[in-house]
């Protein structure tokens, strides 16, 4: 994809921009429905990214990646594909939006541990008190002892 003055775009995630020559782009011929069409033109998309060589990320968030993305990675090469569409230029955008998605999710910061807390002695109070209303209501719905 080219930006407005027609140089290529890098890809943002988060604070950091991915330089568009880090990016490989592929084009191959897409499976499915489009007939003719379909055996003439190179609609899949897979858009790469060395992960492990990419210094654009920072070390913090090329380790987190690294790390969480550990399955999908092949020689630390982040491979995404897309063939939903037709059209080339929806498959790019939308393997761009993919690539950027997963990126985003692995170098996240880690959430923060939870601090274990206790309920205090009103709210505990409450809960009784609401299952003792409720099973006072429901008490009052059965059928009145037989004498």
């Amino acid at each position: 994809m080219t930006a407005r003055g027609g140089a290529p775009e890098g890809l943002t995630v988060g604070s950091v921009t991915i330089p568009a020559d880090a990016l490989t782009w592929r084009f191959s011929r897409s499976s499915g429905p489009g007939g003719q069409h379909v055996n003439t033109s190179d609609t899949r998309v897979s858009l790469s990214l060395d992960v492990a060589a990419c210094t654009s990320l920072g070390h913090t968030r090329r380790q987190r990646a690294l790390e969480r993305l550990g399955g999908r990675l092949v020689d630390g090469v982040l491979t995404v594909t897309v063939q939903t569409t037709r059209s080339q230029a929806r498959n790019r955008v939308e393997a761009r939006e993919r690539m950027a998605v997963l990126l985003a999710e692995a170098t996240a910061p880690p959430a923060r541990e939870r601090r274990a807390t206790r309920p205090s002695r009103r709210a505990r109070q409450r809960r009784v008190d609401a299952k003792r209303q409720r099973s006072a209501i429901k008490r009052s719905r059965s059928r009145p002892p037989m004498d």
